[in-house]
């Protein structure tokens, strides 16, 4: 059997023939009529107001710093344990993110810890939807409300889960998912801004658009375009985005394939973790989650790193996942944490993520699962 890797993008069969489409249809260049699908497969899916194609969850994000008008000095509350696009997109701005724990549970940004972060240059809270796995949303936006601030998404594992029914990304006032080729719906690279709140829109069209009102023109809602706001190119081609509308047209089949094998390494490793061996993922039961990632919580930091050993020599290849932004060199320069980290460090320490895509096999997931039981096995002996 040859080596599992971590990820492999999935093909739906449909991408090349949309990609000659999109070609013969003659324009390469954004906001063509597979851009304009996604855009509203996205909004129907969701709900949101109006939802923009872009180039990545990188630009989505960055795009939502610009509408939020970030300043030198305001500061956005948001997790550590989240990879650094989250944090990169409001620096970018002059902003200060703040870094609070995360709950041991969901590893999600801890609600019960954000109200104490704030203070009077707080502008935003970005709550990071690990795994696919929603944050408490509720208590979040009740501390918005209560504070006047934004909620800013950072769905970037989110599409196809909800929260209390509700799609990721819809929640807040703003919302960014990512379709990098490692998520569960993908374009090589690509994302989504996704607004909630009407009165951002109009600025979002212009942001978009490198600080245009080039959308109103082509709506004919002005006789002319020009530059009327600060913005960047942040549309992906039309090549993309045929390349996405094969994936979306899909989505439902590469979620339920993804929450079978999902499923799988549940039941499989359940022994593992009744034996106080490793953790299993932790869904609320107020949340339906994407099988966006599968992964475990060895005891301690030694371990892990024997495990990925054991599995490596066996051609399963297994990874950690993020190094905490707190504590990274440009965390520390242009952020600052609230309170302590303990669960955030721990939990970096700890993490093995498990190979999950659309295109293993039965005998390959219980080839992962047969490796971690041995590996059990044989720190037990």
């Amino acid at each position: 059997m040859s080596r599992i890797s971590f990820n492999k993008p999935h093909l739906t069969g449909k991408e090349l023939h949309y990609i000659s489409e999109a070609h013969a249809l003659g324009q390469l260049s954004g906001d063509g009529p597979f851009t304009k699908r996604c855009n509203t497969w996205l909004e129907e899916q969701t709900g949101c107001k109006r939802a923009l194609l872009t180039n990545s969850c990188t630009a989505a994000l960055e795009m939502a710093a610009i509408l939020a008008d970030i300043a030198p000095g305001d500061e956005i509350i948001m997790p550590s344990f989240t990879f650094s696009s989250t944090a990169n997109a409001f620096v970018l701005r002059g902003g200060v993110p703040v870094f609070v724990d995360i709950r041991r549970d969901t590893l999600n940004i801890d609600e019960t810890k954000i109200e104490a972060a704030i203070t009077s240059k707080t502008k935003a809270i970005v709550p990071v939807h690990y795994a696919g796995v929603s944050c408490e949303m509720d208590t979040i936006m009740a501390i918005a409300d209560r504070h006047g601030l934004l909620v800013i998404e950072d769905a970037a594992q989110g599409i196809m889960s909800t929260y209390k029914g509700r799609p990721l990304g819809s929640i807040g006032h703003l919302g960014c998912l990512s379709f990098h080729e490692t998520k569960n719906i993908v374009a090589g690279e690509g994302g989504a801004l996704l607004i909630n709140d009407e009165r951002f829109i109009d600025r979002a069209e212009i942001i978009r658009e490198k600080g245009t009102n080039r959308s109103k023109f082509f709506r004919g809602q002005v006789d002319k375009y020009t530059w009327v706001d600060i913005g960047s190119s942040y549309l992906p081609g039309e090549i993309v985005a045929a390349f996405l509308w094969a994936q979306m047209e899909d989505a439902r089949r590469i979620t339920q394939k993804r929450l079978s094998i999902w499923g799988e390494y549940q039941v499989g490793l359940a022994a593992m973790e009744r034996d106080g061996v490793l953790r299993l993922p932790v869904v609320p039961a107020d949340c339906t989650h994407n099988a966006h990632m599968f992964y475990v919580l060895f005891g301690n930091l030694d371990r892990r790193s024997e495990a990925i050993q054991f599995l490596n020599q066996r051609d399963i290849t297994a990874v950690f996942h993020y190094i905490p932004l707190h504590s990274s060199p440009a965390g520390l320069r242009f952020g600052r944490s609230h309170g302590d980290m303990t669960v955030t460090d721990d939990t970096s320490d700890r993490l093995l993520r498990l190979s999950l895509y659309v295109d293993m096999t039965e005998a390959d997931t219980q080839k992962v699962i047969e490796g971690l039981v041995a590996f059990g096995r044989s720190i037990s002996a």
